[in-house]
């Protein structure tokens, strides 16, 4: 047995949703320790060279980082193999540009613009709150900030909107039926739709019934699920698609409508 943590990692192992050519090399970018896991970022490296095009070699996506134009949530990341992972914001000052972290409804990370405002603000779900010392609550999000004398109404499996020029609360809404949402993780991550209830399961996974815009109604665990605002509206921007996954067919009727309108 190897001592010590691992180093490497090789392409065949690394996720599927980075979509990493299998011939293209033997090793893979092995993201840092950082706020998101392995398995559910994306290294900067990858974003750079594989995603926005503006490094043809992983040497070329290091030499950006290494001069400072990168930042992600408004600090300055210059380790190329830094874990972004959902709702980051990455801002490029050098090209006016800003994205966000978001999943297609094919569960990959899409690159998604967003507008100098919306780059201010970022999403946040609550994992948990706990009592510390003297008293002193606390919270913990989904990326690894934690919080203090955060607002009593927040409770686990809410979302708090952060002000990321100063990291402070600017308002958050509660798990309830009739809020938007998007799943992100399972077998339906990457799709938005309604909460429509919470089925409880005392010692197992509690269970979310979500309804999408096609009316069409899935169910993924409460720890899958992450609320984008009020109501219907998101407080952020969604992909293209809308968080709606079609069947192949419908995917099908779709390519042949567009190639009908072209001819």
């Amino acid at each position: 047995m190897a001592r010590g943590p691992r180093k490497h990692l090789k392409r065949l192992s690394a996720p599927k949703h980075w979509m990493l050519s299998k011939m293209g090399g033997t090793f893979a970018p092995r993201p840092s320790s950082g706020p998101h896991r392995l398995r559910e970022c994306l290294p900067l490296v990858i974003f750079l060279r594989n995603r926005l095009k503006y490094a043809l070699t992983g040497a070329e996506a290091i030499k950006i980082c290494n001069m400072r134009h990168i930042q992600v949530d408004g600090k300055v990341r210059t380790d190329p193999r830094f874990p972004a992972g959902f709702m980051d914001v990455i801002t490029i000052p050098k090209t006016k540009e800003s994205f966000r972290m978001l999943y297609d409804v094919k569960g990959r990370y899409c690159v998604h613009r967003i507008q100098p405002v919306e780059a201010k603000y970022k999403l946040c779900r609550v994992e948990k709150t706990w009592i510390g010392a003297r008293g002193v609550p606390y919270l913990q999000t989904h990326d690894g900030r934690v919080l203090r004398f955060y607002d009593p109404d927040v409770k686990p499996h809410d979302t708090i909107k952060i002000d990321l020029e100063n990291g402070m609360v600017d308002d958050h809404v509660m798990f309830e039926a009739g809020n938007v949402c998007m799943a992100i993780g399972g077998h339906n991550v990457g799709r938005i739709g309604t909460v429509l209830d919470r089925e409880k399961h005392h010692g197992e996974h509690d269970l979310v019934h979500i309804k999408d815009a096609m009316d069409h109604t899935f169910t993924t665990r409460i720890e899958n699920v992450f609320i984008l605002g009020k109501g219907t509206d998101p407080w952020v921007s969604v992909p293209k698609q809308k968080g709606i996954r079609l069947t192949i067919a419908e995917e099908r009727d779709r390519r042949r409508e567009v190639k009908a309108a072209l001819t």
